[in-house]
């Protein structure tokens, strides 16, 4: 199991980024618009790094649902491989048969 710690701290992460998407993705468009002026384009880029980083989407890790772990994550299924693992043997994912011999 994960640090509780660690995992309060990316679900705060995914609330900023949900919180701010609206708002990066306006700013973004207009530093990317090559029609604007280049004043208008670097003050948005400066709006843009005023924002919190942890608003951004790509500082949110995929964790397992399940244990918490980071690595090793399934994100069809959202669980780690040792989840997986360990669910599919007590038969509770429909559709997986875990094979031994």
């Amino acid at each position: 199991m994960a640090k509780t710690g660690m995992i309060e701290r990316n679900n705060k992460r995914r609330r900023l980024a949900a919180r701010d998407a609206e708002k990066r993705s306006a700013l973004k468009r207009i530093a990317n618009n090559k029609d604007l002026p280049m004043e208008e384009r670097f003050a948005a880029r400066l709006r843009l790094a005023q924002l919190p980083r942890n608003g951004s989407p790509t500082r949110v890790r995929n964790r397992c649902e399940v244990t918490g772990r980071p690595r090793g994550f399934y994100r069809k299924l959202k669980i780690s491989r040792i989840a997986l693992r360990d669910l599919g043997n007590k038969g509770l994912i429909p559709g997986l048969v875990k094979s031994s011999w």
